[in-house]
């Protein structure tokens, strides 16, 4: 029986056990996404060096890549000063961190009262889902 991962307990998780990640691109320095994880997720990501994260919505783990491709190799984690946020260096497989095909899930600026698309979406969600629906905005 292995030890137990007292470095998780370190983590200042919230009251559903989730703690906040933000993915930022190794090469650039880009953030491409945010997402939650919890233990289980945390403790996988280490493990395997890739991604996962816990989708609030599917109620579940929830591995980046698993359906298009793009994962995320993860070359480091940190954790902020209060320890309630983690910070993954990631190397982006394919470019496209995005659902919506774009490189980053922060494509929208505030521009005069409302949101506008700045980045090009780089491959059509239904050539990566299929005919799944890809919750494009």
């Amino acid at each position: 029986m292995s030890a137990p991962a007292r470095w998780l307990d370190e983590i200042r998780w919230d009251e559903f056990g989730l703690v906040p990640a933000i993915a930022q691109e190794a090469g650039s320095g880009k953030v491409l996404m945010f997402a939650w994880m919890n233990r289980e997720a945390l403790s996988r990501t280490v493990e395997t060096g890739k991604a996962v994260y816990w989708s609030r919505s599917r109620r579940c783990l929830w591995h980046k890549g698993e359906e298009s491709g793009h994962v995320q190799k993860v070359l480091e984690i940190r954790v902020d000063c209060d320890a309630d946020v983690l910070l993954l260096t990631i190397e982006q497989v394919g470019g496209i961190a995005c659902h919506t095909g774009r490189h980053s899930c922060f494509y929208r600026r505030y521009v005069d009262g409302g949101w506008e698309s700045v980045e090009p979406v780089l491959k059509d969600p239904g050539a990566i889902y299929g005919n799944k629906d890809a919750h494009s905005p």
